[in-house]
């Protein structure tokens, strides 16, 4: 069942959500933005439902905060229906935009579709600037091309999708190698120098994500230095 993150400051309206969604999400109800970036750190939520009028912090900088180190799809919601206003959440990254009130049919159907469409998305990673597409097999980093080994590519494809994963070295021979092969364990050293070579020499910091972790293997750190917005009374 997939999570679903509501953010709003209304007892009611987290309440009416929580009813409508329950049939069909798993729901977790926040009504401070700061506990939702402190449950992002370490949790996991398919969709958002952010409302945009909040007294720590509207919705619309809570937007681009979380837009900063997490790619779950953003549905705003909001009283507040002027052009102007859904175009500007639009363009800090929401998915979508319901005004309201609204009614559970509408509720569904918008969630549904935006899960339709990120399903979809999934084909493509995006990370600070990378972009490495699973379908033809192509690494980008900032629209520059970095040619990859099928190793190297399988590799990063691993760490990318399981990000703060420490990855042994006999896990990493036994995914991207597969059974029944004998590889030693510099190999896998050696396939990962290179990978974080060729990312270099593309301008991104591989030292600061692609790490080891001694005696063990390999993880790909999901941030360096991450601290969302904090709220100052």
């Amino acid at each position: 069942m997939k999570t679903i993150l509501c953010i709003d400051d209304e007892p009611r309206m987290l309440d009416l959500l929580t009813l409508y969604l329950e049939p069909n999400f798993y729901c977790r109800a926040m009504s401070s933005v700061q506990e939702a970036f402190d449950f992002l750190e370490d949790g996991h939520a398919d969709l958002i439902l952010l409302d945009v009028m909040m007294p720590e912090m509207d919705g619309w900088q809570a937007c681009q905060e979380i837009r900063k180190f997490w790619d779950v799809p953003i549905i705003m919601l909001t009283a507040k229906g002027e052009h102007a206003d859904i175009v500007k959440g639009l363009n800090l990254g929401a998915d979508d935009y319901i005004l309201k009130p609204f009614d559970e049919e509408e509720l569904l159907a918008r969630i549904h579709a935006v899960l339709r469409r990120s399903k979809i998305e999934e084909k493509v990673i995006s990370f600070e600037g990378l972009r490495l597409d699973k379908e033809s097999f192509e690494l980008y980093f900032q629209h520059e091309a970095i040619p990859l080994t099928p190793k190297e590519f399988s590799m990063l494809v691993l760490f990318l999708d399981h990000q703060s994963k420490v990855f042994s070295r006999e896990h990493l021979i036994t995914t991207v190698w597969g059974y029944n092969v004998t590889i030693e364990d510099r190999t896998i050293d050696s396939h990962v120098r290179n990978l974080r070579e060729k990312l270099r020499k593309s301008g991104f910091p591989a030292d600061d994500y692609l790490q080891t972790v001694w005696g063990i293997g390999y993880k790909w750190h999901k941030s360096i230095d991450r601290k969302p917005l904090q709220h100052k009374s």
